[in-house]
């Protein structure tokens, strides 16, 4: 019984000999993981890990910043785009008797925008191509006939330089793009020919066309053409305000070509002439399912249908409403830097058609950086001076910011 005791004592020695030396093993390890953090470094790895493990490059150490007050803050709100807008202004130098005066310089001209002297960062004394807008009035109250209209569009077109890109859009109470931006003369012509004479007169909504939906996305020299006697009477979606304000914000020279209709137009709202009661043809006019002619009858003089047009409404009769139109054209040619031409006769009409023409090779193009700041909406004054003596200067007198989403 001693003996047995004596021998599990013997164990017990044993253990506790065995326990101890793992707890002072475990409190070694501690110890050098404790040394191992204060020290930054990391505990030895195994010869095995060192020969499988690639070298870590070093870590640049980092500076300390000299002021709390300047450490950056994440910015998480709506993303921020800063657009710096180049301004061109196309400028026209003429003698005392409206000739153009060719062989300026940079130094000749000096840009003010609300007063302020701007640097001109671009100047151009080149004959750049232009990217033309030809529109069209095809409406029942057009003075001249479709023929007419075609003849004088084509000569137009060949007086062009072939550089020279053009659009085709006509309009009647539709709007029509007849063609895109294009050089292809056989595209442009036979955009021409298919215009026709129809009813209505939607003039608001077809400059709109042009200015934003042919024009707008367009870089470089741009004019548009406009061949109307101004007067709207079906645009809907659109106002003259609307167009007023778009080409302000649109570096495009803007030709109106205005003829008078407004006697014509009298004469065929004071006939004796009636339209017919639905579902009877006019006295006196072709059977049921015959083409009717393109001519009213004699003595009216406009290239009516007579079946589809009786006597035309008051809208777009009224004196103070061809002064409004007359007005309009005005301001759009006085807002671009181009003019008005009146075309009263085919001869006429041909003359503006050739004086644009010759006109359009006849710009200097200056552009500057605005040093203000471009709230969207404001109206800024531009000013073109030059100091050599005998010269005036046509140009576009001002410019708004437009909204980002047209320019989209």
């Amino acid at each position: 019984m001693h003996r047995r005791i004596v021998r599990m004592s013997k164990l017990s020695c044993k253990t506790l000999r065995t326990c101890f030396t793992a707890c002072a093993l475990c409190l070694l390890m501690l110890s050098a993981s404790h040394l191992f953090a204060q020290s930054g470094s990391k505990p030895p790895t195994t010869r095995e890990e060192k020969a499988n493990k690639r070298p870590e490059a070093p870590k640049p150490t980092p500076t300390p910043l000299e002021d709390s007050a300047s450490e950056t803050t994440a910015y998480d709100g709506p993303e921020i785009v800063v657009e710096t807008r180049l301004v061109t202004v196309p400028v026209r130098a003429m003698d005392k008797s409206g000739r153009f005066i060719a062989g300026l310089q940079k130094s000749d001209f000096k840009v003010f925008e609300d007063g302020t002297e701007q640097e001109i960062a671009l100047f151009s004394n080149e004959s750049q191509p232009f990217t033309v807008a030809l529109v069209l009035d095809m409406s029942y109250s057009a003075k001249f006939k479709a023929a007419e209209i075609q003849q004088a569009a084509l000569r137009f077109i060949d007086q062009l330089r072939p550089s020279d890109r053009i659009a085709v859009i006509a309009f009647d109470e539709e709007v029509q793009v007849l063609c895109g931006v294009t050089a292809d003369r056989e595209v442009i012509k036979r955009a021409i020919r298919s215009t026709q004479i129809r009813t209505g007169t939607s003039l608001y909504e077809a400059v709109d066309a042009a200015v934003n939906q042919v024009l707008r996305p367009v870089e470089g020299r741009k004019a548009l053409v406009l061949f109307t006697d101004g007067v709207d009477t079906t645009s809907r979606r659109k106002t003259e305000l609307d167009n007023l304000r778009d080409v302000a914000e649109l570096d495009t020279l803007i030709y109106p070509i205005r003829y008078d209709t407004y006697e014509d137009v009298q004469r065929i709202k004071n006939s004796p002439q009636q339209a017919p009661p639905i579902g009877l043809p006019p006295t006196g006019g072709p059977p049921p399912g015959s083409t009717p002619p393109t001519m009213p009858q004699k003595g009216i003089g406009l290239p009516i249908p007579v079946t589809a047009i009786g006597r035309p409404d008051d809208k777009g009769t009224t004196r103070a409403e061809y002064d409004r139109a007359e007005q309009y054209l005005i301001a759009l040619a006085d807002r671009t830097g181009g003019r008005v031409f009146v075309a009263d006769s085919l001869a006429n009409l041909s003359n503006a058609f050739a004086r644009i023409a010759s006109e359009l090779r006849e710009y200097y193009s200056l552009g500057y950086y605005p040093k203000a700041d471009e709230r969207q909406g404001r109206v800024r004054k531009i000013k073109v001076r030059t100091e050599r003596p005998g010269i005036s200067l046509k140009y576009r007198d001002s410019y708004s910011v437009g909204n980002s989403r047209k320019k989209s």
